[in-house]
């Protein structure tokens, strides 16, 4: 019989099990328009525990498909506190260190010129659609119209030419103020049905987790930590909480984020209910379930 998942009422329930935190931001730290406070805080009263054989550490691990650099300008905007984690690694960063490998490639970029600075100083040539080596896809032009059936044409194109893709969002969607809006994954994901070639960078896939894990160690010059000492916390199942399972790591489901309107919590005032028929439908079960990160 499977054992039931249980809801815990803040992170201080188990935080002392853990010297790091893996966090997801959209979501988690904020819903696209501002931050979760309480979220933020309850970070740095981790951050703030006694440590035992090294300091508890928080790495942010987000799909977003910018340099780390631009996430944390967008988080002090949001309000999110510097003082909640130790470092950020993002799907920006890894897809830098994939086209680092290709020197001189002619890259066609998919997505809102917002994201351009993933390539910004790299030894690449942004060219147009048909001329392209490689596509990378950060997004859709106009997540608020699109969706992917929108570029299968393009998509159709670079299967003929048998064009690899780097998908520098592997996210389906994410919440933005109540709304889940398309990301790149989607158009990952058709472009996978046409039988294209696709290279994910970024959750649920291992190198994000042996990458952070990497971080995380290096910020004190230590090696990396113990995973079973590592939490990862998120709000997507086939993210966050798979790509954690399959590398290991103990794992946090936050209720109040892309799962919220099928756990019945996406209004204020809501409260979270028994979860066991939604998990018995799932590919995925977390180790335990949070309604919002909360201290």
């Amino acid at each position: 019989m499977t054992e039931p998942v249980p809801t815990i009422p803040g992170l201080s329930a188990i935080a002392d099990r853990f010297d790091v935190i893996l966090c997801d931001v959209w979501g988690v730290l904020h819903d696209g328009v501002r931050a979760h406070t309480e979220a933020g805080e309850a970070l740095i009263r981790f951050r703030g525990l006694p440590g035992g054989t090294r300091p508890r550490r928080v790495v942010l691990v987000s799909n977003a498909p910018r340099p780390w650099g631009g996430v944390r300008t967008i988080l002090d905007g949001y309000g999110v506190p510097r003082e909640a984690y130790d470092a950020i690694l993002t799907s920006g960063d890894l897809t830098r260190s994939l086209l680092a490998g290709t020197p001189g490639a002619r890259i066609h970029h998919l997505g809102p010129e917002r994201d351009a600075p993933i390539f910004d100083g790299l030894d690449i040539r942004r060219v147009a659609a048909g001329e392209a080596d490689a596509v990378v896809c950060t997004g859709l032009f106009d997540d608020t119209r699109e969706t992917a059936e929108d570029y299968r044409p393009a998509l159709e194109e670079w299967r003929a030419r048998d064009v690899p893709m780097i998908c520098a969002n592997p996210d389906l969607v994410v919440e933005r103020a109540g709304l889940l809006i398309p990301c790149a994954g989607l158009i990952a994901e058709a472009y996978a049905t046409l039988g294209g070639r696709v290279t994910y960078a970024g959750k649920p896939y291992r190198p994000v987790y042996a990458a952070a894990l990497d971080m995380a160690g290096a910020l004190d010059g230590l090696a990396a930590p113990d995973p079973a000492r590592v939490l990862a916390v998120g709000d997507a199942l086939r993210t966050d909480i798979a790509g954690a399972s399959a590398f290991g790591l103990p794992n946090l489901l936050v209720a109040r984020g892309i799962h919220a309107e099928e756990l019945g919590v996406s209004t204020e005032g809501a409260t979270l209910g028994d979860v066991a028929e939604w998990l018995g439908r799932q590919s995925v079960r977390p180790d335990a379930i949070i309604e919002r990160l909360v201290w």
